[in-house]
């Protein structure tokens, strides 16, 4: 049987663990709270989380990461993309050796611009190949309700996406396989940011117009940033790309739409986050991922726009009319 570790008890990583088990693994899920691991233990839920949410008696918590690493097939990091690094750097030595590590986590990493992929291989001392990512519209709520869902894990190793495809493959929860690591990730991450400027526009009350026309657009200039750092353009049309993007965009499960529309009400981005255990991960991967844009010379306004407005440079109330009054340019190369 397969043995599976989960590092990271959050919404993703619980939901995630729930796929492990009804897709028949055994799986360890790691939190850093023992508080929690024991609420969890006592009730078969997560709470802080996931309310009402069942755990399989497949699934154990607890907060000692060398037991759950312990013997691990596959090691699957749900931290929030900032924190990877220093967490993935105390626990390589635990990492059982042959063990695929797998990220759920989706963003870039600030300063580096490493996608999640390669700050695991930097942090481990792993090769590629040893390394996966799970990606796609997977709202951890309706996943965790066993909604049906699809999802892209990616590997630059055909063979190692096949077999983590069986080890998540659960009667709900349908994997393809790509190796296409760049495209997916780098869509994975945009999304987040294109889900903030979405939020605003709804917080503004904006209609279906203008949230299609940055879905599209956003979509648009995070498909020339793949193609800029070589991934395949047709990526982006699939689950890891449009599906994702729609998903995040339209769903009030999303925690960037959610975030995004409380700034164009006119909260501030602390007043946002103030009083949730959520992580939106696009806060901070807006100016990661125009950094990293900025050094392959790829223009991504929308990207720009939410960064200017998470630094407070920028009014939510201004950020779509700047978009629309941009200079006219072909409709190819964006806003």
């Amino acid at each position: 049987m397969t043995r599976a570790a989960v590092l990271g008890a959050g919404s993703w990583g619980t939901a995630f663990a729930l796929v492990l088990a009804d897709a028949g693994a055994t799986v360890g899920l790691w939190a850093r709270r023992r508080t929690l691991v024991e609420t969890m233990t006592a009730r078969r839920e997560n709470p802080d989380y996931l309310p009402g949410v069942r755990l399989p008696a497949a699934v154990t918590a607890t907060a000692d990461v060398e037991a759950v690493l312990a013997g691990a097939h596959h090691v699957f990091l749900a931290v929030p993309a900032q924190e990877l690094r220093s967490h993935l750097t105390r626990w390589a030595p635990l990492v059982p050796a042959g063990a695929v590590l797998v990220s759920l986590a989706k963003g870039v990493e600030l300063h580096s611009g490493k996608r999640m992929s390669e700050v695991i291989a930097e942090a481990a001392g792993v090769p590629p190949e040893r390394v996966a990512v799970v990606t796609g519209p997977n709202l951890a709520r309706e996943v965790a309700e066993r909604q049906p869902a699809a999802s892209v894990v990616a590997s630059v190793d055909a063979d190692v996406a096949t077999r983590l495809q069986q080890v998540c493959h659960s009667p709900a929860f349908r994997p393809y396989t790509n190796t296409d690591v760049v495209g997916c990730e780098l869509a994975g991450a945009a999304k987040n940011v294109i889900a903030l400027a979405v939020g605003v526009a709804a917080g503004r009350g904006f209609g279906d117009n203008t949230r299609a026309s940055l879905i599209t657009r956003g979509l648009a200039e995070v498909t020339r940033l793949g193609v800029a750092l070589g991934a395949n353009p047709h990526t982006f049309a699939g689950l890891a790309g449009l599906g994702d993007l729609v998903a995040t965009c339209s769903s009030p499960l999303s925690r960037n739409r959610q975030l995004g529309e409380a700034l164009g009400e006119g909260r501030t981005v602390a007043e946002a986050r103030a009083g949730s255990r959520q992580v939106a991960e696009g806060v901070r991967t807006c100016a990661a991922l125009l950094e990293l844009a900025g050094r392959h010379r790829v223009e991504m306004p929308v990207a720009e726009h939410v960064t200017r407005v998470v630094r407070g440079e920028l009014s939510p109330s201004h950020l779509i009319a700047s978009l629309v009054s941009r200079g006219a340019k072909p409709e190819r190369h964006g806003w």
